[in-house]
């Protein structure tokens, strides 16, 4: 649902279109484990340039969304600049059927989107 979401609204969120959304994992191999992501949003390939990632989200329903969702996303950013993607102009986002506490709306801005069910399913 979250990928429709970034999908259909996406030129309205990231200010672009996606050249594609999936879900996937980044490796970290600092910390011998991957992070997984629940919706990328990923520009259009260019011959030539590094592929730009619009967006890199993530998906709790049952669970208030905290700081702790923002750096696991802002982790796997990281690694994948390092990577050789273009992560110049991402927007971490977070998806919360349950809500969002303080310090993360105290976060949203440009460049962290906080999308709740009554955002998704206008």
């Amino acid at each position: 649902m979250c990928r429709d979401f970034a999908r259909a609204r996406g030129r309205e969120l990231f200010g672009r279109a996606a050249g594609g959304v999936a879900a996937g994992t980044v490796p970290d191999p600092a910390r011998r484990s991957q992070i997984e992501i629940d919706v990328a949003v990923l520009g259009p390939a260019v011959p030539g340039e590094p592929r730009p990632v619009i967006s890199l989200g993530e998906a709790e329903w049952g669970d208030t969304m905290g700081p702790r969702h923002l750096g696991r996303l802002r982790r796997a950013r990281d690694l994948l600049a390092a990577g050789g993607l273009d992560t110049s102009e991402t927007v971490l986002a977070c998806y919360a059927g349950a809500g969002f506490d303080a310090e993360l709306r105290a976060a949203a801005g440009p460049e962290v989107l906080l999308a709740d069910l009554a955002a998704i399913y206008a």
